[in-house]
């Protein structure tokens, strides 16, 4: 009998986990797997909702020790890796463990970056970035912390996860961005003032263009600093960096940002390498240079098509397309692809201050490329513009005389979708050759729903194969839903 291939998983996050789960799909255990993690798996975007006390700090794993035997998955857990051999393909441990291996698949993610400011090691300083953060965070809160101070030093969009959730604990919030706008890196500055305006009103204050130069004690046990800050709790959340700088030696390439490159099929330059998600600088969707998207999605996308490589079947990646979804104490902010709508690219925005609503389209020609949609729930999220969007962007579609009609009504995305095709093309997707699956992890053991086996007219007009009754015609304005203002 042949020896079983070797796969390590470096990495306990929605990457590493669909790689894992993926390569068993498609093995049904004929491999090793040895999953490597300095923590147990879990999934960092659900870690607000536990400190707003909306779920139970169980809710937030995303493995246990009962589903990796399960999947036939051995665990070292609480160790890091410190250097690698690729000629020899052996991993070297921070404990000097040596795993050799067939395929590697280094899904690390990335860690929270302090800036250089004195005083951030102190206790009520913290990045709410890890597992430990927030039980430390959800301590120092105590039972009831409505009343209680928090400041926030960085408005990205990490930082406005976990200022959605301190609002919802009742906190009194000040926000500190050295930008000149909330959301930088998200929002352009019409979008970011409709923000700060929805913020303001619900007594959040925000100070832009201004840092902190020192963090020291403050009275009755708080965080203080220059005149800015007297917190019960100070979040930094001023940037996040890729976990590579244990690679520098190995010979892998790496971006300027500190990125595996990787190729369509997610392997590095050295063979049997392969990376996944906020670890990896890998192919955009929409054909410009390699990126990292440090956004869960992408993650998973990416542990599943390494890990249907690995398995030893040819899969090949579309791209990542970068797509922010935010709650900001109830205003919900979406930004997809070239929102910032530079250079030679043709941007449409509309707004309506009085629904705190703010909707950007920009277009390569006749190519949606970017949005940004800012708003109610009921005139974003709620809707399936989000999505239809983001499908005719990811998709490229060609919208020929349609793009004319979307630029002259921004919210009639629905009839362009359908005349577009986009959804049967999307439907028939197939990056790792199968559908996707559920996860076959469930908190307590629970069992899903099985999908309703006739989904509706609706949904079958949305991905049918048939032609839409809107091809060929012709647009009339007036008829779109709702009207630009």
């Amino acid at each position: 009998m042949a020896d079983r291939k070797r796969h390590v998983i470096l990495g306990s996050g929605p990457a590493g986990m669909a790689a894992i789960e993926t390569i068993r799909e498609i093995d049904g255990g004929a491999s090793q797997i040895t999953l490597v993690s300095a923590e147990e798996p879990y999934a960092r975007m659900v870690l607000p909702y536990w400190v707003a006390g909306e779920i139970p700090e169980a809710q937030v794993a995303i493995g246990d020790a009962a589903s990796l035997e399960r999947l036939g998955v051995t665990g070292v857990f609480g160790k890091r890796a410190a250097a690698l051999e690729p000629t020899e393909r052996r991993l070297i441990l921070d404990d000097g463990t040596t795993l050799p291996y067939d395929e590697l698949l280094i899904a690390t993610g990335s860690r929270a970056v302090k800036p250089p400011i004195e005083g951030l090691e102190r206790p009520g300083v913290t990045c709410l970035w890890t597992r430990e953060d927030a039980r430390t965070a959800i301590e120092r809160l105590g039972d009831d912390a409505k009343g209680k101070k928090a400041s926030l030093l960085g408005a990205g969009f990490i930082g406005f996860i976990i200022l959605n959730a301190l609002h919802k604990l009742g906190l009194e919030l000040t926000v500190i961005e050295r930008e000149d706008q909330v959301l930088p890196r998200m929002l352009d500055a019409q979008g970011a003032a409709i923000v700060e305006q929805w913020l303001t009103d619900r007594g959040v204050t925000i100070h832009t263009g201004m840092s902190l130069a020192k963090v020291g004690d403050g009275p009755d046990g708080r965080v203080a600093a220059d005149d800015l800050v007297e917190a019960d709790l100070l979040v930094v959340a001023t940037g996040i960096a890729a976990n590579t700088e244990w690679l520098k030696s190995s010979g892998i390439e790496l971006s300027a940002d500190g990125g595996i490159l990787v190729d369509a099929r997610l392997r590095s330059s050295v063979p049997g390498v392969s990376a996944a998600g906020d670890c990896a600088c890998g192919p955009d969707v929409l054909g410009f240079q390699r990126a990292v998207h440090p956004i869960q999605p992408t993650a998973v996308e990416h542990g599943r098509l390494a890990g249907t490589n690995m398995a030893g079947r040819d899969a090949v990646y579309h791209g990542s397309l970068l797509t922010n979804v935010l709650d900001v104490c109830g205003l919900h902010c979406v930004s997809t692809g070239l929102w910032r709508g530079e250079g030679d690219l043709e941007t449409v925005a509309v707004a309506d201050a009085a629904r705190s609503s703010y909707r950007k389209l920009v277009f390569d020609g006749d190519r949606l490329v970017g949005t940004i949609l800012t708003g109610r729930a009921d005139d974003t999220t709620m809707l399936n513009d989000v999505g239809m969007a983001k499908g005719l962007i990811e998709t490229r579609a060609a919208l020929g005389k349609w793009k004319d009609h979307l630029a002259a009504q921004p919210h009639d995305l629905r009839r362009v979708y359908l005349a577009s095709g986009v959804g049967a093309v999307l439907a028939r997707r197939r990056s790792t050759g199968a559908p996707a699956r559920a996860r076959g992890f469930r908190h307590g053991g629970l069992t899903p729903a099985p999908a309703a086996a006739n989904r509706g007219a609706g949904h079958d007009a949305i991905v049918s194969t048939r032609p839409s009754p809107y091809e060929g015609a012709t647009p009339v304005v007036g008829l779109g839903k709702g009207k630009s203002g």
